[in-house]
């Protein structure tokens, strides 16, 4: 490859000790670029992020480029991010071989295949110092959309680094195929069944009709067909079933695998997802287009453009906004989607809890069935259990004619979010219990027992663990609920507030734009925010209606009580706005250098956040990278 490779270097006329092309394109150009590559954009950035936290600390960069080869985005060290602007490895400059010979980026693309070039392999001179690991990222086409590359100093060279680059362009793969058949089943297949819901899964895509749409490269090399003649096919014709038993199949409460026959007589276990835009589930059985029949085409087209716009505004990539404990908490929950995994959200009021519960909804396969949510400690403790589990007619004194379905199984087929679950009656929790192990439901007054299927979120701003301890929450049903913790941090600890009131301020100003004057961002960032987000949003909703044609939010703007808490803060009266261990006092003697300074800061700093090294970071308004080589021990 690397020989081919070079003849070709030759052949577009580059000498091999030609100074480096820094040529750019403009900025606009770039966003262009980054705006025609949007569905690889913003499937890769989670990726990134989540490889070069594998790779951090070790002089290497993580790279995305274009079908062409330009560079579109980069994450690295500080130390050799300056090593690679000398060879222009940056945003908006081509790694084409046409353009840099010989290297991994380039060769990835000829070759349509993973490339890895190392040192004296690349073709310029100037690029020997670099070792770099590449591979090609398809569509459901099967067409280069881009590459996903490592590049880092040779001396720095680990043989793994290929393997990371390859599992994480197929993730990438993997995510674009989903999103472009988000209205089709598709069916996640292997011969073994613990590797469903991993990279080494098949994926096809059907119409609702059963014909056959595209597969991922895993499902293409397990079907053993070209694209071009599977797409002769049909669900039938390659698994010898009719696409129907795909919907008698998940009618059950909790389906398991399905184990299908393939065409070429090798058996594998699968399970369907029904990304339904003409399906929903309806107390115990599915009914494909039963939503729509009495419902106005024109109706159905605005109700569909009302769900997409508020699916963009709550999903998980809009909630990621650039702080590094909402990008693990959202790595983490990525990991889960569609797993059957119940995830419990746990952090102080107004952090956010049912924002990210309507987001793992929206981005789980379950995306176009009912969201359900239920305030655990609003409801009166005697309508709880009628209004969870539903009940007859003439149940009980008062109750409506014909009963009522109850908020489980309003939310079959979909998800059910359970906020503030730790003020559940006691008395509710072996019910609740008894449902998520068995999947059915018996509505109050009745003897029926109905199947259930949902994903369940749960959400508490309480300690459960001390609930159990004394002896108000069962421990066998929070074991059942926390398959996944994450934690939202509050917003005082966030690194993303300029971010998180720019997006709320595009959500509540209806279009109207307005900004946030410097002197009311200050402010911002010096208040606690004892109400976390949702105070947040009530403020900027209030000043939004107060600002009118002036388009920029200034103090005379904001609520009086608002700033009654920042006079009292100011005053001394209330303490400190901001968390107190970003508060750090240094004393040094007077031969101190700078360098000795800066230690003795970072040290102290990392003793009041507990060692934490991404709190202490945000802290002192420095990169992580920084402090690790400051403190190389930490």
């Amino acid at each position: 490859m690397i020989k081919e490779s070079r003849e070709r270097s030759v052949a577009y006329g580059l000498t091999e000790s030609a100074i480096p092309d820094f040529s750019s394109v403009s900025r606009t150009d770039l966003t262009l670029a980054i705006e025609q590559n949007r569905v690889l954009h913003t499937h890769a950035l989670p990726v990134m992020e989540t490889l070069y936290e594998q790779i951090i600390n070790t002089h290497n960069m993580v790279i995305l480029t274009d079908a062409h080869g330009l560079i579109v985005h980069t994450l690295g060290d500080d130390d050799f991010l300056e090593k690679a602007n000398r060879v222009a490895l940056q945003p908006g400059v081509a790694w084409s071989e046409q353009s840099k010979g010989t290297n991994a980026i380039g060769t990835a693309i000829a070759e349509q295949a993973p490339a890895q070039v190392h040192a004296n392999e690349h073709y310029l001179i100037a690029n020997h110092f670099l070792t770099c690991s590449a591979a090609p990222i398809f569509d459901s086409e099967g067409s280069v959309i881009g590459v996903l590359d490592v590049t880092g100093d040779q001396n720095s060279f680990h043989k793994h680094t290929m393997g990371l680059v390859r599992m994480s362009a197929q993730m990438i793969e993997n995510q674009v195929f989903s999103a472009a058949y988000q209205d089709a089943i598709t069916l996640h297949f292997h011969s073994r069944p613990e590797f469903i819901g991993t990279l080494m899964e098949g994926i096809a895509a059907f119409t609702q009709g059963g014909r056959f749409l595209s597969a991922n490269r895993s499902g293409l090399f397990q079907l053993g067909l070209p694209l071009t003649a599977l797409k002769m096919h049909t669900f039938s014709s390659l698994f010898g079933l009719p696409v129907s038993a795909l919907f008698d199949h998940y009618r059950t409460a909790a389906p398991v695998f399905l184990n299908l026959c393939m065409h070429s007589g090798v058996r594998v276990y699968a399970r369907a997802q029904l990304h339904r835009a003409n399906m929903f589930f309806q107390a115990d059985q599915l009914h494909p287009g039963a939503s729509e029949r009495s419902v106005p085409l024109q109706a159905q087209a605005a109700q569909r453009v009302e769900q997409q716009a508020t699916r963009r505004l709550s999903s998980l990539h809009y909630l990621n906004t650039g702080d590094v404990q909402i990008a693990a908490l959202i790595d983490k929950v990525n990991k889960v989607l569609g797993r059957d995994i119940a995830i419990l959200v746990t952090g102080e009021t107004g952090t956010g809890k049912e924002l990210l519960a309507q987001a793992i909804h929206n981005d789980s396969p379950r995306a176009n069935g009912p969201f359900v949510a239920v305030n655990c400690a609003s409801i009166p403790e005697t309508l709880i259990e009628s209004e969870l589990f539903g009940y007859e007619d003439g149940a009980f004194t008062g109750a409506r004619k014909k009963g009522s379905v109850g908020k489980i199984l309003q939310a079959n087929g979909g998800t059910l979010f359970l906020d503030e679950i730790g003020d559940m009656p006691l008395s509710l929790q072996a019910r609740l219990l008894r449902v998520l192990q068995e999947r059915m439901v018996t509505p109050l007054g009745s003897s029926r027992s109905i199947p259930v299927n949902v994903a369940l979120i749960c959400a508490t701003h309480r300690n459960l663990r001390e609930l159990i301890a004394a002896g108000v929450f069962r421990e066998d049903l929070y074991y059942r609920l926390n398959g996944l913790v994450v934690k939202l941090p509050p917003l005082r600890e966030r690194s993303d507030l300029e971010v998180v009131i720019e997006r709320l301020i595009a959500t509540e100003a209806d279009g109207t734009q307005c900004t946030v004057s410097a002197a009311v961002m200050e402010l911002f960032k010096r208040h606690n925010w004892p109400g976390n987000c949702r105070q947040l949003t009530n403020l900027l909703r209030t000043a939004i209606v107060m600002v009118g044609d002036d388009r920029e939010i200034r103090r005379e703007h904001l609520p009086d009580d608002f700033l009654d808490d920042i006079e009292a803060v100011q005053r001394g009266e209330s303490g400190r706005s901001g968390p107190i261990s970003t508060q750090v006092a240094v004393s040094m003697p007077t031969s101190a250098t700078l360098d000795d300074v800066e230690i003795s800061l970072i040290q102290n700093a990392l003793a009041a956040h507990g060692g934490n090294i991404s709190a202490t970071a945000r802290a002192l308004g420095v990169s992580r990278n920084k402090i690790y080589r400051k403190i190389p021990q930490q």
